[in-house]
């Protein structure tokens, strides 16, 4: 008898940041005998940050048990870190799932669930300091790997997150085929791509920019974590 298909799921949210997604999706679904679901409250569009809008393929409700549940990050994180029904939804899947993941900012939403209280974690870099208001451990880096939680950080991490964990479902062997089919051989034309290596002049520049949405994440993950203190901790796999 055949083993049953890897159950994988994504979930979508408004306003996510579509790489969070799409990065680790193109990996996800080249898993031998994986099945990967786009989850959502409801079988409608959900716009992402950019003009892409992604259609999802499951209901939360109708979702089955997942091996794997990923969250994405973005601004549309924010809202999430108050939304009760998604977290009741994730805590409910992580009690049978393999393993309990997120890209960038879906890290704080699986915070907000409770999912990381006492799990090393990592996130996007101007999120990282948010992370222990849930009881995590910051630990900055591209993937971070304890136990069964595996996070990864901002954005484009999402692909080293995503091979690292098809290696861990399959062999390394498939994980390098994969990679290798993808050309995914980054050489960036700038040495920017975090603080501690871009121009100064670019991190206050990006600084500046970002002021006001992170006094609105500082904000939601102050309520998120005062809701989390008076809650019991779910079971820790």
């Amino acid at each position: 008898m055949s083993a049953a298909p890897l159950q994988i799921g994504l979930l979508l949210f408004p306003n996510l940041t579509q790489l969070d997604l799409t990065g680790p999706l193109q990996v996800l679904t080249r898993i031998p005998g994986a099945t990967v679901h786009l989850v959502a409250k409801r079988l409608e569009p959900v716009p992402s940050d950019t003009v892409l809008r992604l259609l999802p393929t499951i209901s939360c409700a109708d979702c089955p048990q997942l091996d794997v549940i990923c969250v994405p990050g973005g601004a549309g994180a924010d809202d999430l870190l108050g939304d009760e029904e998604t977290l009741t939804f994730l805590r409910r899947q992580a009690k049978g799932a393999r393993f309990v993941t997120s890209v960038c900012t879906g890290a704080l939403v699986l915070g907000a669930a409770g999912l990381l209280r006492g799990y090393r974690a990592t996130t996007h870099w101007s999120a990282i300091q948010h992370l222990s208001a849930f009881g995590a451990i910051p630990t900055p880096g591209r993937v971070c790997i304890d136990r069964n939680r595996i996070t990864g950080g901002g954005v484009t991490a999402g692909i080293d997150f995503a091979l690292t964990l098809a290696a861990l479902l399959t062999d390394q062997t498939t994980a390098e085929a994969i990679q290798l089919a993808l050309e995914y051989n980054p050489a960036p034309p700038f040495d920017a791509g975090s603080p501690e290596r871009a121009p100064a002049a670019v991190v206050a520049l990006l600084e500046q920019r970002m002021v006001a949405a992170r006094q609105r994440r500082g904000d939601a993950v102050s309520r998120a974590a005062a809701r989390l203190t008076a809650q019991p901790s779910p079971a820790q796999a």
